[in-house]
């Protein structure tokens, strides 16, 4: 069932994209939903929906598997509901078919709005970048805290909705203070940015990974179970722990202790309670010695 919930829409196809009259091409721009501010390229035939099947895979209550196609001929772009349960609608009205036009708001479910638009080269990399800027942590080029909290609460919704396997490893580093303290903040930032590129390379495109805090960081990880996001967990802890951090031919000894929750659980039903969970388990990897991982216990949970 997780294979139908997908972080990234994949845009399908290798065919010139379509283009109006002006040299402007054919977007879709994510108002609101999951992915706000993402753009698409409209170019040939797409479906969308949640599916697996589907060319623009989006996420989003009430979206079916395949909800919708978009149909590019020339300088014309149609939309075609394909039978969905919740409708298609194009500025407010239900719409089973309909050629649309510069500035259409498309709403799919009940809180996903793309905007259709032609854009020319500049204009699209202006919302691209806008895109990344609001969404990207400047320092480490991973996603943000802003980003990640939007993001946590559909991923969850979704979870306990299928009762699906979700993930979070919550995990800091070891006495950063110190390394700040005694070696600078230019260090601290070093070793900040080189986890980032010491963890991306271990998880999958799929996998939500942000800086949640200052030294403080989250993987949110969809599909596997908690003995696999252990093991994950400590795949990540050991990868920093042998890594060579080296600033200005000082050698630094970096460590971090890692926080892990699994659900489908009967305490979890919203974004806070897997934070809490993740954050009291991560609480006692730092209290029982540090670089370590600690799963969190449904008994302990409950009992608190």
């Amino acid at each position: 069932m997780q294979d139908d919930w997908e972080d990234k829409t994949v845009v399908a196809g290798d065919v010139p994209v379509a283009e109006a009259p002006d040299g402007k091409r054919a977007q879709l721009v994510v108002l609101a939903g999951p992915n706000v501010g993402e753009m698409y390229s409209l170019e040939g035939t797409h479906t969308m929906g949640r599916g697996r099947n589907a060319d623009l895979r989006i996420r989003g209550d009430g979206v079916s598997r395949q909800h919708l196609r978009f149909v590019v001929n020339g300088e014309e772009v149609r939309l075609e509901d394909l039978g969905s349960t919740n409708g298609s609608f194009v500025n407010g009205e239900r719409a089973d078919t309909v050629t649309l036009r510069d500035g259409d708001k498309i709403q799919i479910g009940s809180a996903t709005i793309l905007k259709f638009t032609y854009q020319d080269k500049m204009e699209e990399d202006f919302q691209r970048q806008m895109y990344e800027s609001a969404s990207r942590d400047g320092l480490t080029g991973i996603y943000n805290k802003r980003f990640f909290q939007e993001r946590l609460a559909n991923e969850v919704a979704f979870a306990v909705r299928h009762q699906s396997s979700l993930s979070l490893l919550l995990f800091d580093i070891d006495h950063f203070k110190r390394i700040n303290d005694c070696h600078g903040h230019p260090a601290g930032d070093y070793v900040l940015a080189s986890l980032a590129d010491i963890v991306v390379p271990v998880i999958r495109g799929e996998d939500l990974f942000a800086r949640y805090g200052g030294e403080e960081f989250a993987l949110l990880t969809r599909g596997i179970d908690a003995e696999s996001a252990a093991a994950l967990a400590e795949r990540i802890r050991r990868a920093i722990e042998g890594f060579p951090f080296v600033h200005e031919g000082q050698e630094l000894k970096v460590t971090t202790s890692v926080g892990v929750v699994t659900m489908p659980r009967e305490d979890i039903s919203g974004g806070d309670d897997l934070i809490a969970a993740a954050d009291k388990a991560l609480y006692e990897a730092k209290h029982s010695g540090r670089n370590r991982v600690v799963v969190a216990s449904l008994a302990a949970a409950m009992s608190s």
